[in-house]
C-alpha cells in the first residue's frame, strides 16, 4: 500500500499543479510549506513510511540477513522528510539530509534481500534485485545532475518501488523466494 500511496500522492498532485513539472520539480516540491498539494503529498509521504516499516518488519520474520533494516531506514527517512518540508522550520538542509538517507536505505534494500535470495537458490530474484538495486542508485544520483533531476528521481524511486510491491506480493501469498523449492514455506 505505501509505494501505491506515494506514487499516487506524486502523480496527481503533480498533475494538479499547472507550474509543477515532473522532470525538473522534485516530488518534496508539492509538499513544501505553502505548497498547494502540501497535505496529499504529505500524506502521501507518511503512508508510504509507515508501509515501507511495516514492509520490513515483514521481512525481518522471513528472511534472513539485513534487508530488513533497509526496509525500515527508508520508511523512517521518508518520515522526517514528511516532517521537515521544504520551506520549514527545519530548513531545507534537514530535509535534504532525510531524503539522501532514504535514497541510500532504498538502493540498499534489494541488494541486501539479493544475498539470502542467493542462498535459497533464487537466481532471477538475485539477479533482479541486484539490477533494481544498482540501477535506482545510478538513477537517483543523476538527481544531482543536469534540469531533469524529477525525471530521475522519478525512475530510480519507480524502480525501487514496484521491486518493493513484487517482493511484498510474494511475501504475502508465499510465493518466489519465500517458498522452498518442494513448495513449502520457507523458515
Amino acid at each position: 500500500m505505501g509505494p501505491v500511496a506515494f506514487v499516487a500522492a506524486w502523480a496527481v498532485s503533480g498533475a494538479t499543479t499547472g507550474s509543477y513539472s515532473p522532470v525538473r520539480d522534485a516530488i518534496s516540491a508539492l509538499a513544501a510549506v505553502g505548497a498547494a498539494t502540501r497535505a496529499p503529498m504529505t500524506a502521501g509521504f507518511v503512508v508510504y513510511g509507515l508501509g515501507l516499516i511495516a514492509f520490513g518488519l515483514a521481512l525481518r520474520e522471513a528472511l534472513e540477513g539485513r534487508a530488513w533494516i533497509a526496509a525500515v531506514a527508508t520508511g523512517s527517512c521518508t518520515l522526517a522528510v514528511a516532517a521537515t518540508p521544504l520551506g520549514g522550520w527545519s530548513g531545507d538542509t534537514v530535509h535534504g539530509i532525510a531524503a539522501a538517507l532514504g535514497y541510500a536505505a532504498i538502493v540498499v534494500l534489494p541488494i541486501l534481500a539479493s544475498l539470502p535470495f542467493a542462498s535459497r537458490g533464487r537466481r532471477g530474484w538475485v539477479l533482479a534485485s541486484r539490477l533494481t538495486g544498482i540501477t535506482a542508485a545510478l538513477c537517483l544520483a543523476a538527481t544531482a545532475l543536469g534540469p531533469a533531476h524529477g525525471l530521475w528521481q522519478r525512475l530510480g524511486l519507480t524502480l525501487a518501488d514496484t521491486w518493493i510491491v513484487v517482493t511484498a506480493v510474494a511475501l504475502a501469498s508465499l510465493r518466489g523466494p519465500f517458498v522452498e523449492r518442494a513448495g513449502r514455506p520457507t523458515t
